[in-house]
């Protein structure tokens, strides 16, 4: 038995920290969508008990620091569950880039493997159990467009966005999201307004969602990483209607409504950037 799903990457359109839990944990506001710029996941039962997982790009792990194999890992001792499963993940979408990946790709695997191994959990199961991986899972389980709060695993679906095309533009460095979160000073920071992004979304505003784009953590990482910042002043100039970094980066997005105006974005980032992507929101959660 064998089947693939795809494990779309997701822009934050806002993201705000309200303030720092005693886990350690910041209690965030996110909303966030899906791209469809998708990891491939491949999964083959195995009669042997055996969990493996190869990659198509080599410095991606294949051990139990993947989120796919702990994916995997959890259901099989949740569930006692004998069988192994061969994972083959098809990148596509940038490795720690602030895109949800490797969040994607465990959610791909445990709804693969409910299939497969025909454990017949519900999407809210799926999901919190998504939690204990990871706290962007659980919204990638459902895909999408959410609310997202708590530590970002209580999810809230909402109207996807008005069509629009998106260019992602990825520097070739990595971020450390505990190194951008511990350096938020969430006393002093301009907080995003969620709800007027959620108005804009709800009223099928284009102009309204740009005017909300808001990420906390921006200002941090532009600090840190002058690459960031460079591409982000490169996608306004070059006519984004509106421009935002997400998650804790360092992959910027441009919303780009009118396509006439899509290549001339795409193009400029070129010279820029060798990680440029030209993609389309999901609208529906049949990702």
């Amino acid at each position: 038995m064998r089947c693939s799903v795809k494990a779309p990457a997701k822009i934050n359109l806002s993201l705000d920290a309200i303030r720092k839990r005693e886990d350690g944990f910041h209690e965030v506001e996110m909303i966030m969508t899906m791209v469809d710029l998708a990891d491939r996941i491949d999964l083959t039962d195995r009669e042997d008990g055996v969990i493996k997982v190869d990659v198509s790009e080599g410095f991606v792990p294949n051990d139990h620091r993947n989120l796919a194999y702990q994916a995997a890992d959890l259901l099989k001792k949740r569930y006692n569950v004998k069988k192994g499963v061969s994972i083959y993940i098809t990148k596509r979408i940038p490795v720690a880039a602030g895109l949800a990946g490797g969040s994607s790709d465990a959610a791909a695997t445990l709804k693969g493997l409910n299939q497969l191994w025909q454990l017949g959990l519900s999407m809210d199961e799926l999901a919190r159990l998504g939690a204990e991986i990871g706290s962007d899972v659980s919204f990638c389980v459902y895909g999408g467009t959410a609310l997202a709060t708590g530590r970002g695993e209580l999810i809230q679906q909402i109207s996807p966005p008005p069509p629009c095309w998106v260019i992602l533009a990825k520097p070739p460095i990595g971020v450390s999201t505990a190194e951008v979160y511990k350096r938020l000073n969430v006393q002093e920071i301009e907080h995003a307004n969620t709800k007027a992004m959620i108005e804009a979304i709800e009223q099928q505003s284009f102009a309204g969602i740009c005017d909300n784009l808001h990420n906390v953590l921006e200002s941090v990482t532009l600090d840190m990483y002058p690459e960031v910042r460079n591409i982000k002043e490169q996608m306004i100039r070059f006519g984004a209607d509106g421009v935002l970094m997400s998650g804790s980066g360092p992959t910027v997005f441009g919303l780009v409504e009118h396509e006439s105006r899509l290549h001339r974005v795409y193009n400029g980032l070129r010279g820029f950037c060798q990680d440029v992507y030209a993609v389309r929101l999901i609208r529906s959660t049949d990702s």
